[in-house]
């Protein structure tokens, strides 16, 4: 491991450290933070103690035990952990920092977690901390502990996006944590995953340093623990390697979180990291004003990239809405959901066989369309509330069902965005004659159809029109665009002020 035989010491908001010789010693602060509260000697001790038995489930030989510090009298006035001392080069945070590669230790450490998770104790009062409101007090907690800091180290205008993008992601995703609770993806974990307490030793990793000082805080979903090393990784400037170790950590737990999930997770660590980098302001450190800065922006980069959406996109027969909703759902990582594939199965048939009738007849009557609409709804509103941003093929011509559409998107809290594909007549008309050619039999409509549908359409002035006779590459980067910049809640959408006349 090296020479380590000098002295050294390091202080944090809670704990001092002093590293003599192959031993290092933790010593509590005598603080309150309101978070912990080590005022008490007794309570200090009964810290050391806990942390021991703790940080051994992960790192038994590095965990000596507790020692009593002795006063002039002869009596306890302290107490420290005792432990083995690693070396400093070692550290997870030291390799990224100098450029090292770290994939293979991120690989490894990631089955490690997802081990440490699976034999992880589980019960009751361990799934009581997973539920969404559960979550929702540990962010309230922090934001009321970070308001003195408004218009100081932290933007109170930042502050409050922050507040609004988590509650809005909360308050429409209860059966999202319902079933990961159901799944006994909640745990007593490690809840402190920092790359400076992890060690990459030949013989694997050493991870050090968990939550000791309140079990509900240790009770983590897994996915959580995973995130805050990906987040501090994401920090430390390796966004790559961060990104690829919870992709490993996914494959090795099974996990098949959907990406609003990982992301809400990233920015709750990142706020946390936040929070404390503040109570150190307080504490005199000259470089935390920084590391708020840096952890609030990361926390507000994962929250605005954890938004639910749902994207309608429209428009008549031969306009290219298939082909861009695809292309978004790819992007997005969104679910695509098409009304042509539903109305078939719907009526017990082949999607992919043809079912062509005049207008307004067979499957495509009124009645017929009305119930595709509502099962398109009904399946994007179980997949909205479980965290899965959802794309809509359909022409979306009556004014009904994207009413229908925008009420889905409130009651799960997501940003509705309407796309209204458009095509030059000469364009639509090639494309239509390509696709009978082709027996492309997906959609039923010709030219006759489609037609009667732009003589019969409602109008839809909240939609973006997103010209389609472009190369596939320039209208998919427009419309991505006109997504990314309805950030707003989706009780702002435009939809609303129809609806409430």
């Amino acid at each position: 491991m090296g020479a380590v035989n000098h002295a050294a010491t390091i202080e944090t908001h809670a704990a001092a450290l002093f590293f003599v010789g192959d031993r290092a010693y933790k010593m509590k602060k005598p603080v309150n933070l309101g978070f912990l509260d080590f005022r008490s000697r007794a309570d200090r001790e009964a810290a050391c103690h806990r942390e021991v038995d703790l940080n051994r489930r992960l790192a038994p030989d590095v965990y000596l035990g507790v020692a009593d510090v002795l006063g002039p009298d002869g009596r306890p006035c302290d107490h420290l952990v005792v432990m083995r001392r690693m070396s400093a080069d070692r550290r997870l945070s030291s390799l990224v920092r100098a450029g090292v590669p770290v994939s293979g230790h991120l690989r490894r450490l990631a089955r490690v977690l997802a081990a440490f998770h699976a034999t992880a104790r589980r019960g009751p009062a361990i799934s009581a901390e997973g539920t969404c409101e559960a979550l929702r007090q540990r962010w309230d907690d922090s934001f009321a502990m970070l308001q003195p800091f408004h218009g100081g180290v932290l933007d109170a205008a930042v502050a409050a996006r922050i507040e609004t993008l988590t509650h809005d992601f909360l308050a429409g995703r209860a059966p999202l944590f319902d079933d990961r609770i159901a799944a006994g993806r909640i745990v007593d974990g490690h809840a402190d995953l920092l790359a400076d307490d992890i060690f990459c030793l030949d013989d694997g990793p050493r991870i050090l340093d968990c939550i000791e000082f309140d079990d509900r805080l240790r009770y983590v979903d897994m996915l959580d623990d995973a995130a805050f090393l990906a987040m501090d990784v994401e920090h430390l400037g390796a966004a790559n390697a961060a990104r690829d170790f919870l992709d490993r950590y996914a494959a090795f737990s099974g996990d098949t979180a959907p990406a609003a999930l990982r992301h809400h997770y990233l920015a709750y660590r990142a706020f946390v990291r936040a929070k404390v980098a503040c109570l150190r302001r307080t504490q005199g450190d000259a470089t935390a004003a920084t590391d708020v800065a840096d952890h609030v922006d990361l926390t507000l980069r994962h929250l605005r990239a954890g938004v639910v959406r749902l994207v309608l996109v429209g428009g008549l027969p031969g306009t290219g809405k298939s082909t861009l909703a695809g292309r978004l759902a790819d992007r997005l990582g969104a679910v695509l959901i098409s009304s042509d594939r539903i109305r078939k199965e719907l009526a017990g048939l082949d999607p992919a066989c043809g079912a062509a009738a005049a207008y307004r007849g067979g499957i495509y009557t009124a009645q017929w369309t009305e119930r595709t609409y509502a099962e398109l709804l009904r399946r994007a509103h179980r997949l909205l509330e479980r965290g899965e941003s959802v794309v809509l093929d359909a022409s979306w011509i009556r004014d009904a069902p994207r009413q229908a559409a925008h009420r889905t998107a409130a009651d799960t809290h997501s940003v509705l965005v309407s796309l209204r594909c458009t095509a030059d007549p000469a364009t639509v008309d090639e494309r239509l004659r390509r696709r009978a050619a082709a027996r492309d039999y997906r959609s039923d409509a010709d030219a006759v159809i489609a037609a009667a549908l732009a003589a019969d359409a409602d109008p839809w002035p909240q939609s973006r029109a997103v010209p389609t006779g472009r190369p596939a590459d320039l209208v998919e980067r427009d419309a991505l665009a006109m997504i990314r910049r309805a950030e707003t809640p989706a009780a702002k959408d435009p939809c609303e002020v129809k609806e409430n006349r």
